[in-house]
């Protein structure tokens, strides 16, 4: 059957890298299956069980060589994925089959596997956000000071800075970061708990010797690369972890969409574009378009992400008892789908925000021709100043507004308030000095204090903590 004949993940073949899908591979799976086999032999052994380092050997030499065929074979007849690599495992090794898999059940291998890939993927996803995040820094930075128009319920708003706004995208992420570092930090193997947690087989391998149990799951954890293991569990570990998993991967969606949001309004505004390739094509009707794509994609896998995360929190409520199977197949789309899915998010997003560009022009010309209003305060201070009433001034820059704001809706005029400022009798001051308050660097506060105290304070001690994880770069496929 050729490839173009049946259904392909277009989360494989358009929006997540290589690595993300080595680490959701069947032959990462699968060797991490034989690299726990491996360790629970070498930990029974040394808590004084028969097992010779001859049979270790033996397994350790057929680690990596998975024989598939042998195991898909075996699966179609037992139909039980474990027991059927067990098999394959053991044609392999027919001195260390006997011990293969001893005292363990399916969840051993299955739920551990697990936990150190979406360990290994939170690694991944780590170091695109860290990038993510250093990209943004530095456009936050260079543009700290240019003065743009604010927006509130999308209407004009007091001016901020093009750095400033950026600085609220990279606030969010810095949050996804740290809720990352937590989630990751506190991951901890399944171990050896048994068929319903309890370790009964074991305890029986040992003849009743609870030290030697106490210390299996220690020593398989540390194997590993684990600090530890969960200290109980029902057959598996907890599906509450998949939760705390998935919640990370969708705040992170959350973040990007909201950032790619923005970006799309800006876009429409002409005030800041994508990258546009040289042969992109915008439109199939219409060839002027410059149309936001990789914006409206980070979207768009954002809501994947965020729609799937209550996979993992139904299936959790659900688990019955010590073990109920209805989490399995979930588990096998939801949880490698979200991180195919930010690895493409992420990649996104550098592209993106490295090669955003700002159009300073059009920014001032949109300023500019709201900027009469947002001086009203000022120039109203100014009359008081020079003996003037502040509730009459202020009732009539308010009528004065209105009429201004209908020239500009009604007869699509420019706005003239100032002009109608300068013409009225009551404020006293002429059209060059009203003028002379439309600096716009007048009207964006702190606003580039605040963007270089943060990026010193809170983004650079992080940037500076996993140096060794800059510098990735963010091709996108298509």
């Amino acid at each position: 059957m050729s490839d173009t004949s049946r259904y392909i993940s277009p989360l494989s073949e358009r929006y997540a890298g290589k690595e993300m899908q080595y680490i959701f591979s069947e032959d990462k799976k699968f060797t991490t299956w034989r690299k726990l086999w491996i360790a629970l032999a070498e930990t029974e052994k040394e808590l004084g069980l028969d097992i010779s380092d001859e049979q270790i050997e033996e397994m350790k030499a057929h680690a990596d060589d998975i024989n598939y065929d042998d195991a898909r074979a075996r699966e179609k007849e037992v139909r039980h994925d474990v027991m059927s690599h067990v098999y394959a495992y053991g044609k392999q090794c027919p001195k260390a089959a006997g011990i293969i898999h001893l005292g363990a059940t399916s969840c051993y291998v299955g739920d551990n596997t697990d936990i150190i890939i979406m360990n290994d993927a939170l690694t991944l996803v780590k170091k695109k956000l860290v990038n993510v995040i250093a990209k943004l820094s530095e456009f936050a930075d260079k543009y700290k000071s240019l003065p743009t128009l604010g927006f509130t319920h999308f209407q004009p708003a007091q001016p901020t800075t093009v750095g400033k706004r950026a600085s609220l995208w990279l606030q969010e992420f810095l949050m996804d970061l740290h809720d990352l570092e937590y989630v990751q930090g506190s991951l901890r193997l399944l171990g050896s708990k048994g068929t319903t947690g309890t370790q009964a087989s074991f305890l029986e391998l040992f003849e009743g010797d609870q030290d030697r149990v106490d210390k299996l799951d220690p020593m398989i954890a540390e194997k590993m690369g684990f600090d530890a293991c969960y200290p109980v569990s029902g057959q598996t570990y907890s599906r509450k972890v998949d939760t705390r998993v998935l919640n990370v991967l969708a705040g992170i969606a959350a973040s990007s969409h909201k950032m790619s949001n923005d970006i799309r309004l800006l876009q429409h505004l002409k005030e800041v574009e994508e990258p546009f390739e040289k042969s992109q094509i915008g439109s199939s009707a219409m060839a002027y378009k410059r149309n936001p794509m990789r914006s409206e994609r980070i979207a768009s896998l954002s809501r994947y992400v965020m729609a799937d995360t209550m996979n993992a929190h139904v299936t959790s409520s659900v688990q019955w008892f010590e073990r109920t199977l209805d989490d399995s197949a979930n588990k096998r789309l939801s949880v490698p789908e979200a991180f195919l899915a930010v690895d493409g998010i992420l990649t996104l997003d550098m592209n993106v925000v490295d090669g955003l560009v700002v159009y300073e022009k059009v920014i001032k010309k949109h300023l500019m021709a709201e900027l009469p209003f947002m001086a009203t305060e000022n120039i109203m201070m100014d009359c008081v100043k020079k003996g003037g009433n502040r509730q009459e001034l202020h009732e009539r820059i308010r009528e004065l507004s209105m009429e201004a704001g209908r020239h500009v809706k009604e007869e699509g005029l420019d706005n003239d308030l100032l002009e109608l400022i300068a013409a009225d009798e009551m404020f006293g001051v002429s059209l060059d000095e009203l003028e002379a308050n439309l600096d716009p660097a007048k009207y964006i506060g702190c606003a580039p204090h605040q963007v270089e105290r943060f990026i010193n304070e809170d983004v650079k001690p992080v940037l500076d903590r996993y140096s060794d994880l800059l510098g990735a770069e963010a091709e996108v496929t298509v």
